[in-house]
């Protein structure tokens, strides 16, 4: 039992002790189903907070050498597998993590040499005789130990992309940590002495210097998780069940912190959502691990359309985005597209994988987004914000037509920001149009009840607002009239959606004529029966 080399499981029963720990265990069955297979090489990347250590942890406690671990995953879903015991503490594991290991390093020159040294001397202890004196390779060692013994290795790599991160203007550094990772899992050797290679960390494989190199690992990110993808954060029905235990309002939760779409799983932040059932306070609770400053940089950004891209988001609308360009590293970001594909790494934004399209996904992330965007003053949301303001004053007084009016205007200022040629590019128009409301009203929720045919906006006031601003009711129409907008509205009930609620409502209903490029409007107060 070593540090580096067949670790303890003691990191992965800190987690178990926790007062809320969620079992992901599942992700054993997969893992367990490709080993020694070329489907063994696994990057699964991330955001900060979303349990990466923890699962490395995990894996570690039950493949490792160094402890007996079926006690503790008894409980566990993977428990039932059939294949439990079979893999249960069979294998060498070597367990990195390179955000940790950069301290002792000394600094990020000396991290590979670091490394190296210390999991040979680790090896050398577990096969007295086996390796000579002068090897300083890690790879190398492996190979010889797997040639001489016929053993095979779990290597689990946590933070795998520290030095891509933080490191990328240092090509030496860089270049040298490529070619450890090449020499440790690329080529004929590693398929030999590599049982599984897990890597987790924020950034997926860096394309352009790894590309060749380790190009031999199955990606899994965020965005496109495949299926992991339940094992990336807490599942919606996982946080239903702790807002019951802990005396949540589910509601409430799902707003503030839910909206990672991942495959078919409405994914929450688990960071946050443990930390609002022990404490009860639904506030922004990124700011304790990731600042937003970490992405004022890239914001302020000189591509064209990204601050308005940004802005509309904030108001709750979705911009399509090529997460193609990106090459996974910060050095080559050339456009915004890049901006966006990166800050849905990092968590700050969300994908619809069907739809190419980047959003913010909650209203924690909206604040600290909003608050980003504040800190530099951007002349581009002083005008979309004294445009909103007229619209959101007009709605409250029930002004149809200063509401239509105003709408149209936004609509011809914009346009080039939007395509406006369907009922999803009208749904755009309108978040960025009610962007003022974003200080008294949540994220709208946006029902979308036959698929994307078309386009329902519900505003809920934040509870601070609730005695002074209705919650607000929102069907568009396209090339129809707001009558049948409204007809719509009170035939299928929708003030249903929000039944629970116990306010004023005002239901708005808005068409636009693509003929004569008019936008109409219709507003009325819904009675609470």
């Amino acid at each position: 039992m070593g540090m580096f080399v067949n670790p303890d499981n003691s990191a992965f029963q800190a987690a178990l002790n926790a007062r809320i720990y969620i079992d992901k265990s599942g992700l054993i069955n997969y893992t367990n189903s490709v080993l020694a297979s070329s489907d063994a090489f696994i990057c699964n990347s991330r955001p900060r907070r979303f349990g990466k250590s923890i699962t490395a942890n995990m894996l570690t406690a039950y493949y490792s050498k160094g402890c007996n671990s079926e006690k503790m995953f008894s409980g566990l879903e993977v428990s039932k597998s059939p294949d439990f015991k079979k893999h249960l503490n069979k294998y060498d594991v070597i367990h990195l993590d390179i955000q940790w290991c950069l301290e002792p390093a000394g600094k990020a020159e000396n991290l590979i040499s670091y490394i190296s040294e210390k999991t040979i001397s680790e090896l050398k202890e577990c096969y007295p005789g086996v390796l000579k004196s002068d090897i300083v390779s890690l790879p190398e060692a492996l190979a010889i130990i797997n040639a001489e013994t016929g053993n095979k290795f779990i290597v689990i790599i946590d933070e795998w992309d520290v030095l891509i991160r933080d490191e990328a203007a240092n090509k030496n550094v860089q270049e040298d940590y490529i070619n450890f990772l090449r020499g440790m899992f690329k080529g004929t050797e590693p398929t030999k002495y590599i049982q599984l290679a897990y890597l987790t960390g924020i950034l997926p494989m860096k394309k352009e210097k790894t590309q060749s190199a380790l190009n031999n690992f199955d990606e899994f990110t965020m965005l496109s998780p495949s299926n992991l993808a339940q094992y990336v954060g807490f599942t919606e029905d996982e946080v239903r069940g702790l807002a019951r235990e802990y005396n949540q309002d589910f509601d409430k939760v799902k707003m503030w912190y839910d909206g990672y779409l991942l495959r078919d799983y409405q994914v929450y932040n688990p960071r946050a959502v443990v930390s609002v059932m022990l404490k009860g306070e639904f506030k922004s609770y990124w700011s304790e691990t990731a600042s937003y400053e970490a992405i004022v940089p890239l914001i302020n950004m000189n591509y064209d359309g990204l601050k308005t891209a940004i802005i509309a988001m904030i108001s709750g609308a979705e911009v399509k985005v090529n997460t193609g360009t990106f090459k996974n590293d910060t050095l080559n970001i050339k456009s915004k597209d890049d901006v966006l594909t990166y800050m849905i790494h990092l968590g700050y934004l969300a994908y619809d994988q069907t739809n190419s399209m980047a959003f913010v996904p909650n209203e924690e992330i909206r604040q600290e987004l909003t608050a980003a965007v504040e800190s530099r003053k951007w002349n581009e949301m002083l005008g979309f914000w004294q445009n909103s303001e007229k619209l959101l004053n007009a709605t409250l007084d029930k002004n149809e037509n200063a509401v239509a009016e105003q709408i149209e205007k936004i609509h011809n200022e914009y346009v080039s920001v939007i395509q406006y040629n369907n009922e999803n590019s009208l749904s755009s128009v309108l978040a960025i149009a009610y962007l003022s409301a974003m200080q008294y009203y949540f994220k709208p929720i946006r029902e979308l009840p036959t698929g994307r045919g078309f386009a329902d906006f519900v505003f809920l006031p934040k509870p601070e607002y609730k005695m002074d601003y209705p919650a607000i009711v929102v069907e568009l129409k396209w090339n129809q009239n707001a009558d049948t907008a409204m007809k719509q509205i009170i035939d299928k009930k929708y003030p249903a959606t929000i039944e629970g609620y116990t306010g004023d409502i005002l239901l708005v209903a808005i068409n636009y004529d693509k003929d004569n490029k008019e936008h109409q409007c219709l507003i009325q107060e819904y009675e609470i029966r």
